[in-house]
Parts: structure tokens; sequence; C-alpha cells
């Protein structure tokens, strides 16, 4: 998980490879874009679950545009498919609802952790049965773990970089060796994708992969997977609480307009990912006139320009701090999102009590004449222009309008001193060429794979092999195209890792902070809000701090 730049299929990262990736899976509030990597869906939709449904049942229907491109936890790696695999699924540690306060689940206690913090030795609940009647002990554990990190998914890295053995120490004991100190570890371990799987369904082996069916501990099952539905039945032996529902029903529909008008001409209990501003906005307009609820959630996905330090003008730490002074976040909140973002200033988002908004403190939003001041700095006038270019995904409309959105903003504030090139690429060519080095900036944005400021900071600011003046050679910050390289940085990230002392590693997340806005090698720009959109007589709907939707919490 050291996010070193480990290249994936195409070239990139695989943490910079999922940055592009979540343009095409995750909250996007403003384009409609269908998600995986299945085929495309077919534009005529079937009856809607709740037409079809039985009277009286308390099944809950739920539409939806994001597509299932695997079940499989050693490879799934999008949001939708982790909020299915969380509902089927069990993991050691787990968020109590409505917090983000970690407990264990699968586990019983938190972890007993070495005095030399490499070793976590973990005691696990008995009595429990997976969905095919397999007993869960240390030694499913261990298979389902080992499975993980061997098959090569799109997440094995998350705990291939961390984990150097995993054991079997008693029946009902499992105990993990790791590599590096690593503070955060029981928070990686309530990732969906580290949850049981029984052995004599499932087998260890590069590319294994069984995408159409799952088999695990949580409180539904599988009952069945199409292109264009989702069905999960109650888990009737469930060892924990069950569900307050008799199952549900997942249409996937082929664009937010579908969605949006089945729901308002109540064809579905819940509608969920994705709609369109205006479709919010029109939903929250007759909310009570309509019928149905709008539940507004934060989220943690950031949005942020990265700079390339390998090349001018971004090279130069006056025209990054330019750059910082002329973005007008609020400006990009009400022209392109209508008010539904929030702004972002700091890698870390607003979720996390030690945010601290180091880019608001440093450079304002749209302040030009700071920005005019760095740039003379810089040995920049009217006469020796910035031409600046910023990048984005071509398929991404979002990014599009952001972009031109902030070249009109620039050009009006710095007339004469900046001139602004909106550029786009396709997302693989785009990708090669953030790992390369090709781009000044780019933006880009990022989902967290576990609840912990340590997936805002070690992705984004370490780096395994460089120096001042090689820059990034090889690590995380050459796979998110910054080539950013601070030993100070890497120093922070090595001690908030081994630091077991909660006030005194939110003291180190602090420096890292100050340190992004002092060296400025991504600019944070905004964060999405999340909605969920709830027909009168369904309860318990509810977006949790950490992303996850509960969907066993539902009743009707």
């Amino acid at each position: 998980m050291s996010g070193s730049g480990f290249a994936g299929r195409f070239g990139f990262s695989r943490r910079g490879w999922r940055s592009l990736l979540q343009f095409f899976t995750l909250f996007s509030l403003c384009i409609a874009l269908i998600v995986g990597c299945g085929g495309a869906l077919d534009t005529e939709q079937p009856a809607s679950p709740a037409a079809s449904g039985e009277a009286g049942s308390s099944r809950i229907t739920m539409g939806t545009t994001q597509k299932v491109e695997t079940l499989d936890p050693a490879d799934a790696y999008t949001i939708f498919t982790g909020i299915l695999l969380y509902n089927m699924g069990d993991r050691l540690y787990t968020y109590e609802p409505g917090t983000t306060d970690l407990v264990p689940q699968l586990a019983t206690e938190m972890p007993t952790v070495s005095d030399d913090g490499l070793t976590y030795t973990i005691p696990l609940r008995e009595g429990v049965t997976l969905h095919d009647g397999t007993a869960f002990n240390a030694e499913v554990m261990k298979f389902s773990i080992d499975r993980f990190i061997q098959n090569g998914g799109g997440p094995a890295f998350l705990l291939g970089d961390v984990v150097n053995s995993v054991e079997a120490s008693g029946e009902y004991e499992l105990t993990i060796t790791l590599k590096a100190e690593f503070a955060g570890f029981p928070a990686l371990l309530s990732f969906w994708g580290v949850t049981p799987v029984p052995p004599d369904a499932y087998e260890i082996g590069e590319g294994s992969f069984k995408p159409d069916s799952f088999i695990g501990t949580g409180p539904y099952k599988l009952a069945s997977l199409n292109a264009d539905s989702i069905k999960l039945d109650v888990n009737e032996d469930y060892w924990g609480e069950p569900p307050a529902n008799q199952g549900i029903d997942i249409q996937i529909y082929a664009s937010p307009a579908n969605l949006y008008n089945t729901f308002r001409t109540s064809g579905l209990d819940i509608a969920y990912q994705t709609l369109d501003p205006d479709q919010i906005a029109s939903l929250q307009r007759e909310e009570e006139s309509g019928g149905w609820e709008v539940i507004e959630a934060g989220t943690n996905v950031i949005n942020y320009m990265t700079l390339n330090q390998k090349i001018e003008p971004t090279s130069d730490l006056n025209v990054r701090k330019a750059i910082a002074a002329m973005i007008d976040r609020n400006l990009i909140n009400e022209r392109v999102f209508q008010g539904n973002a929030e702004p972002l200033y700091s890698m870390i988002p607003t979720s996390f009590e030690i945010y601290k908004p180091v880019f608001e403190q440093a450079y304002g939003d749209g302040d030009f004449n700071k920005a005019r001041a760095f740039l003379e700095e810089a040995g920049y006038s009217e006469s020796n222009p910035l031409n600046l270019e910023i990048w984005y995904p071509s398929a991404s409309t979002e990014r599009s309008i952001i972009a031109n959105t902030l070249k009109e903003s620039i050009e009006q504030g710095l007339p004469g001193l900046v001139t602004v090139a909106v550029n786009s690429a396709e997302r693989a060519t785009l990708s090669e060429g953030v790992d390369t080095g090709l781009y000044e900036t780019v933006l880009l944005n990022w989902y967290p794979d576990f609840y912990d400021p340590d997936n805002f900071t070690q992705p984004f600011f370490s780096c395994d092999q460089g120096s001042p003046e090689t820059l990034c050679e090889k690590g995380a910050s050459q796979g998110n195209g910054s080539f950013y390289y601070s030993q100070k940085a890497n120093d922070l990230i090595t001690q908030e890792r081994a630091e077991q002392d909660p006030a005194a590693r939110d003291a180190v997340f602090t420096e890292l902070q100050d340190l992004s806005a002092e060296d400025v090698p991504y600019i944070p720009l905004w964060q999405n809000k999340d909605y969920v959109f709830v027909q009168d007589g369904i309860e318990n709907v509810s977006i949790e701090p950490t992303q996850q939707f509960l969907l066993w919490q539902i009743s009707k």
C-alpha cells in the first residue's frame, strides 16, 4: 500500500490509474456516466422492480446507473460493487453505524499489536457460517486474505504492499505480520474486499476470479445478477442482527433520465447514483409536494489538480503558488454544481477532524492580486505572459466544464498576463502521459480505499526513489503526475504510520497539510455531495460517514 508507482496494465500506478478510473465510477454529480467494464446496457428498460413486486412485500426496490463489473472481493474496485460486497459480506472490522468509530465485526476485539508495531494478533468470532454452510474460522480468513493478495486483482496492492505474512495461530485467532509499521492497518481491514470466502468454492491463483457470484457471511445472499438487475435475498442464518426488510431488488438504468423518471413516477423506493444537477435540483424543489425525501450527505471523494514539477512552467514554485491563488472554488461550485459541492482546501477531506483549510489560508479563492505577485516573482509580465495548460479526460463532460470555467475566470482576472489552453485526451493516453510527466496540470479525483488520513497523504506525497534534483523517479507522487519529492514528507509519512498515539499522529497530519500548501504539488478543488432519493414510507435510509450504504437498515 505504499503507493509506490507500481505499474499497472496501462503503464500507470495502480493508485494513479484508480484516480482516473474514478471519473467513470464514482459519485459524479454533473454527467451521465455509465460505469464499469461490461458492454453498454440496452436502452430499452424492463419493468421497474416496484411495478413488478408483490403487494405488501417489504422488499426494497432501488434504482441506479452504476454497473457491476465483478463481485469477486479480490478484484472488485468500484464503489457500487463495494457497496454490494459490504452488504453481502463481513469484515474483520467495520464502523459503528452513523459514526467513524472502528469496531470489531468478525474479530471480537481490536488487535493486539506487538512492541515493534509489526505483528497484529486478532481474535475471531465463533459460530459464524458462510452462505454455503462453510464454518468461518482462522483458516478461512487466512485463505481469503492470501487470495486477495496473490490473485493480483485491482485492489491486491492494498494488502500486498503492507502484509508480510498471515497465519492461523489458533482455530479462532489470526496473526498478521506487516512489512513495516502502519498504525492505520485496522482501518484497512475494513475494506470491502477483505471479507471471507469459502476455500472450496474459490481458489488461489493469479487471475482466478469469480465475477458473477459471491459467497460470504453477510446479512444478504446474492440471489441473481444480470446486466440490468441485481437481487439480494436475506441470509436467514446470519449471525448478527437480521435485515429490517425482506430483500433488495436493484434495477440498473442506462441513463440518469430513466432513473429520474422512474423514481419520480413512484416506480422505485430509492434512487441512488447518479442524477445530474438539474434533476437533483428538481427533486429538491418538489420534495414536499412530490411525496419523497432528498437525503444529502458529504463524500470523501476529493477532486484536485496535479501540478507536474518536472516540466516548465509548473516546475517553478511561484508559478504553482500563483495557480493556487487563481483557483476560484466558489465559482466552480455555483457555476458547475449549482451549489451541490463543497470547496476543498486540503488533500485531507473535511470529514476528518484534522482537516485544515491550508490553501484557503495561504491563497484564498480567485485572489488575482496575490497570483500576479507570484507570477511577477517568477519573471512573468504582460510582455512575457504565462501560457498554462489544463488537461482532463476527454470522456468527462464535468471536467471539461470546470477546465473552461477556470480558463475564463483566470484570463478575465489576469488579462494579458495568463493564457490558458484547455486540452483533453482519451483516458488510457492521459494515464500514460501523467505517468511519464507529459502534462503540466491535470484535473483528477480520488476516492479512499479505507477511512484513514493516511489514504489521503501517502498516495500523494510519498516517494520511494528520488532526490531533490531528480524529483520522484519511482513512487506514489510519480504515479500521480506531480513527481513531488520531499524528504520531509517521506519522514512525516513514516512517522505517522509508526505512531500509535492518535493525538501525536494527528499532529503529523497537520504538518503534512501545511507542507502541501508550502510546496503545492497538488491543488485541492472540491468535494462532491452524495444524494439518496427516498419515497415516503421508506425508513432508515442514510449514507454513512465512511460513504457506505447499509441496505440492511432500510425498512418499509
